[in-house]
């Protein structure tokens, strides 16, 4: 079947999809969005192609579209794409980058798009492992509620342990009490094994020690893989033609067989705009210089379960334990001789103290060790490796033994990937940048934990747009990546920068407008102060001022958005008595309670008014009433100190490039427009968007940043 066939009938099961949706409104946008879906997805060659044999190079199809708010995204890249699958034999893996999408996803629209399509599918949500349970930890742990403390079983960390031996034995008793109505619900059927389907999640130290890793996990020859919640799922996407998965499992099973093959399925990015950010999470890399003993457990354990089973490269692994040991004890010692007196003068307030290395030019002293850390790291990996190998050959060839085989297994796999980041950390910190290359970013924390002092090495890359070409789109064929927020400043450069797609010919660009008659329907009030905003303590108060005149008036829903948690901390303390009882402040309550009560008391007929940070700009839908008022604090700029950032605005100073402007004003812009996105989510809404920040109508940028809204009327008021 010919490209433009597969792309006329991928259209016409959108059009068919609209036309039987009762009450559906046709919108022009969206069907342009779905028009461009089925192009982009029918000219992506896809499946193995054998050049040598004579085939034609594979075509690479990516499409980068902006669909405003309203728009109707979900339907115009979901019809399309699952009808084009279903003709051409593949699936659709469709990526986001928060939950809530994920649930809208897989619990609203494919289920009623499954209902209107002619063709049935299956569709499945896949999760990263550590958000099922284990259920040999869990049975392990539902007797006692800890580990027991027999060294060699011993299967937590030691800052763990610690915490362990000051925990009060009334929070034990509740812990086992916890774990074994845990185990008794998984056992009955009462509960599918996913922490999001506890009636509430429970806290990560918590949840931690029954979490489902790759690390310790046998597979097939586990004695429970026949009860295993994780690999139930994993069958589901096997028969699933549609898997919904987020931009972190993504980017950290790439190769891994987790999803579908990227060069023979149909991506979806959706929140497309998280894509650089969750990419320099995903390969940044840290190790901890102060805690070290669980090395010497490490090794204890590859001893005795390889003279088990007379593995001969453990011969070397007293040497290579001893050597990472004295290594990270005179690296440690180094880097407090180095940046001791800057790491110690910094305030403990607001978290560890940080010294970030200039250009990534590690001071000489460091060299040698790091090198010598690496090499010893790998030796002892190998030794692992050789190991966990022959554990899978005793484990193939007894498998009434699987029980125990399963437990030594663990015993290595829960402090394997602890020496996996030490390597992995080592690498990158002794990256050398060329002349002319772009370097790491190269950083060192210290903290104090009682008595214990902690210092940890970090490093990440700078640059999202390079990685994610090298990891990602080298494998990708066929990709559509779509948010309400990926122009900034009205220009797509940015994104495709940052995203690693710049000046890739496989790649077009697409923005469809919002359908909402935003001059109608918003209003924005540039509400000045008269203290410069750079001035935070004057500025604070004077915003402060005009916040609560402001919020005053709220009849029904509002939302305001902090920059920093100090200055929302004064907000919160300069509340009258009588306005306490209005204001949600985030962090108060669990986010789904905190929503729970804004939604009542405005249904209710009560003025609510939600105070968050920057989890709270985006994402978050409070159509009609529940939100007639955003209340922007600042202009969001990113934190100053980020080393990541700082070691970029570094890099392009020294090329002779602008970081304020090629960097701070596009990611503020982006940032800025999904705050005040929460404004106006239906054709119905009426809503003020107020900005406390003159910049954003006294300088150039600030010019620049309101190209990137939309385009409201505008109000000025002068400092009350």
């Amino acid at each position: 079947m010919s490209q433009q066939v597969w792309a006329a009938q991928a259209l016409e099961s959108f059009d068919a999809v609209v036309s039987a949706t009762e009450g559906f409104r046709s919108r022009a946008g969206q069907r342009l969005m779905a028009q461009q879906v089925a192009r982009t997805f029918s000219s992506a060659t896809l499946g193995k192609v054998d050049e040598e044999s004579g085939e034609a190079a594979p075509t690479r199809s990516i499409a980068v579209i902006q669909a405003g708010t309203g728009v109707g995204k979900s339907l115009a890249y979901c019809a399309p794409a699952i009808a084009l699958a279903l003709s051409r034999g593949t699936r659709v893996l469709i990526s986001t980058a928060t939950v809530a999408l994920q649930e809208q996803l897989v619990n609203k629209d494919l289920p009623a798009l499954a209902a209107l399509l002619p063709q049935p599918f299956k569709f499945a949500l896949a999760k990263g492992r550590g958000r099922y349970v284990c259920k040999l930890k869990l049975d392990r742990l539902a007797g006692t509620g800890e580990a027991e403390e027999e060294a060699d079983d011993d299967l937590f960390a030691e800052e763990e342990a610690a915490a362990r031996a000051k925990r009060p034995r009334h929070e034990t008793e509740a812990r086992i009490q916890f774990y074994s109505t845990m185990a008794q619900t998984l056992s009955k059927g009462a509960w599918d094994g996913d922490r999001d389907s506890l009636d509430t999640p429970p806290e990560p130290e918590v949840w931690s020690p029954v979490a489902a890793e790759g690390a310790s996990c046998t597979g097939k020859h586990c004695p429970a893989f026949s009860q295993c919640t994780y690999y139930d799922k994993r069958k589901e996407l096997v028969g699933a033609q549609v898997i919904v998965a987020n931009h972190d499992l993504l980017l950290s099973s790439l190769g891994a067989r987790v999803l579908p093959e990227l060069d023979n399925c149909l991506l979806v990015l959706d929140e497309a705009h998280h894509l650089p950010a969750t990419a320099l999470d995903q390969f940044a890399c840290s190790m901890d210089l102060s805690r070290i003993t669980w090395i010497e457990r490490l090794a204890s354990r590859g001893l005795r379960i390889g003279a088990l089973l007379e593995v001969e490269e453990i011969a070397d692994i007293p040497k290579h334990s001893a050597q990472l040991r004295q290594t990270l004890q005179d690296l440690a010692r180094i880097v407090m001789d180095v940046y001791g007196a800057q790491l110690k003068s910094q305030p403990s307030a607001w978290g560890p103290a940080r010294v970030r290395v200039p250009r990534g030019e590690l001071p000489e002293q460091l060299i040698a060790p790091l090198g010598l850390l690496a090499a010893s790291a790998e030796g002892f990996l190998d030794a692992l490796r050789a190991i966990s190998k022959a554990l899978r050959a005793e484990m193939r060839d007894k498998p009434d033994e699987a029980k125990r085989l399963s437990t030594l297994y663990a015993q290595i796999g829960m402090l394997a990937p602890r020496l996996e980041e030490l390597h992995a950390t080592a690498q990158l910190l002794l990256q050398d940048a060329p002349e002319g290359a772009v370097p790491a970013a190269k950083w060192f924390t210290l903290e104090v934990d009682g008595d214990f002092i902690v210092v940890k090495a970090h490093a990440s890359p700078i640059l999202p747009g390079t990685t994610l070409r090298n990891h990602l789109w080298s494998a990708v064929r066929g990709a559509v990546l779509t948010s309400a927020t990926l122009t900034s400043c009205g220009h797509f450069d940015f994104f495709l920068r940052e995203a690693g797609l710049h000046g890739d010919e496989a790649t077009t660009t697409l923005e469809v407008p919002s359908p909402f008659n935003y001059a109608a329907q918003g209003t924005l009030i540039a509400a000045e102060t008269r203290a410069d905003p750079k001035n935070a303590a004057q500025f604070t108060t004077e915003m402060v001022d005009a916040l609560l005149h402001d919020i005053a008036r709220v009849e029904y829903g509002a939302l305001v958005l902090f920059t920093s948690r100090e200055q929302m901390r004064q907000a919160v303390d300069a509340l009258p008595t009588a306005m306490r009882s209005v204001v949600l402040v985030q962090n108060a309550l669990p986010r789904t309670q905190l929503l729970r009560r804004h939604r009542e008391r405005v249904e209710n007929g009560e003025p609510s008014v939600i105070f968050g940070m920057q989890s709270f700009g985006e994402g978050l839908d409070l159509p009609g009433r529940l939100c007639e008022s955003v209340f922007i604090t600042k202009l969001p700029f990113a934190p100053p100190d980020d080393p990541v950032g700082e070691a970029r605005a570094e890099w392009l100073r020294a090329v002779g490039r602008d970081p304020f402007s090629e960097l701070v004003v596009p990611a503020t812009a982006i940032r800025l427009a999904q705050w005040v996105g929460r404004a106006i989510r239906t054709e119905e809404d009426m809503a003020h968007v107020y900005c406390y920040d003159k910049r954003l109508t006294r300088t150039s940028y600030g010019q620049r940043l309101l190209k990137g809204l939309p385009p409201f009327a505008l109000e000025q008021r002068a400092p009350l």
